[in-house]
């Protein structure tokens, strides 16, 4: 048995993610952080045969789905949610044991995709035998594409982002080099370490009252021989004209964070979960999933038109340097 895991309030901070799925903060991060624990103190399992297990389990759970009765159903949307959490798990476990690698990150990012694709089909063509309704045929289809889109839509929106913020350092340290200017900083991470820290000047910044964001990294002293106050960071908000159109979105996201719940409140893991939780538990399996594919596609959308409103600030912020750069040229 290992003594060094700490106790499980400790577990909870270095394991759990600072926001999540609601899905997951509400009903498997409870049972997954003590598991998590427990299997780092008192056994040699591995992240990767965790997730080999969940694997396993998610192909148990097709297993059942292609039976196509209620019962086979229900025991299969059970066998998925235990999926779901070994699932859950092996992250957590390598982050606590420090046996993360890029080898398990990529096993599970596939076997995840391999799951859905097996369960969706399994779980369709069960119902297919079931009733002869054609329609189940299409939902299979729908489920495994769905599935791609949304994870090929995450990775190539934060590959823009990413772009979108490395040209905007690139900037700023040139700036900085030539006027020794303050450090930069993003409004969306400064909300996301604090939930509740600028909500109100966030409202009145979506109101247009308010003076552009700064947030300081510490307070110096006045005069009379103290030390001069820290630089405060120029604060870069990829997300104002989102914030402006808005408002509300303000409220709903800080209560959302501080409970750990990100704002994406329909994405692929609600998605599964309606598919091969809700629908098979309660068989009604094609109006779960038409519901769930409708629910994720309009979040999916919103996600898109906030990057578009994104790249229009991440436009004005550009053209904001080359006016500032004209300006201490001339």
């Amino acid at each position: 048995m290992r003594r060094d895991i700490p106790p499980l309030a400790e577990v909870r901070r270095i394991t759990q993610k600072k926001r999540d799925a609601w899905w997951t903060v509400l009903l498997v991060d409870p049972v997954a952080t003590p598991l998590v624990r427990f299997t780092a103190r008192r056994t040699n399992i591995t992240p990767n045969q965790i997730t080999w297990g969940a694997f396993l389990l998610g192909l148990g759970s097709a297993a059942c789905f292609a039976l196509g009765d209620w019962k086979w159903l229900a025991l299969g949307a059970v066998v998925y949610h235990l999926s779901f959490i070994l699932d859950c798990m092996d992250g957590k476990v390598a982050r606590l044991t420090g046996q993360g690698s890029v080898f398990g990150a990529w096993l599970d990012f596939v076997f995840d995709r391999i799951r859905v694709m097996v369960c969706g089909v399994a779980l369709m063509g069960g119902q297919y035998d079931r009733t002869g309704d054609t329609l189940y045929i299409w939902l299979a289809l729908a489920v495994v594409a769905l599935d791609t889109l949304r994870y090929i839509n995450s990775l190539e929106i934060f590959k823009i982002r990413h772009t979108m913020r490395k040209q905007i350092k690139t900037r700023m340290r040139a700036a900085r080099r030539a006027q020794n200017e303050a450090e930069l900083a993003f409004m969306e991470d400064l909300l996301r370490e604090n939930p509740s820290a600028d909500i109100e000047q966030d409202l009145q910044r979506a109101a247009g009252e308010a003076a552009p964001y700064t947030m300081a990294q510490g307070e110096g002293a006045g005069a009379d021989g103290e030390a001069a106050p820290a630089p405060r960071p120029q604060v870069i908000d990829l997300h104002q004209e989102f914030r402006r159109k808005f408002p509300a979105y303000l409220r709903v996201r800080s209560f959302l964070l501080r409970h750990r719940i990100r704002a994406h409140l329909v994405s692929g893991i609600e998605f599964q979960m309606g598919v091969f939780m809700i629908g098979p538990l309660f068989d009604v399996v094609m109006p779960a999933t038409i519901v769930s594919g409708v629910l994720l596609l309009v979040f999916e959308l919103a996600i898109i038109y906030k990057l578009l409103l994104s790249t229009r600030d991440f436009t004005r912020t550009i053209d904001s340097f080359e006016e500032e750069r004209v300006m201490t040229a001339a």
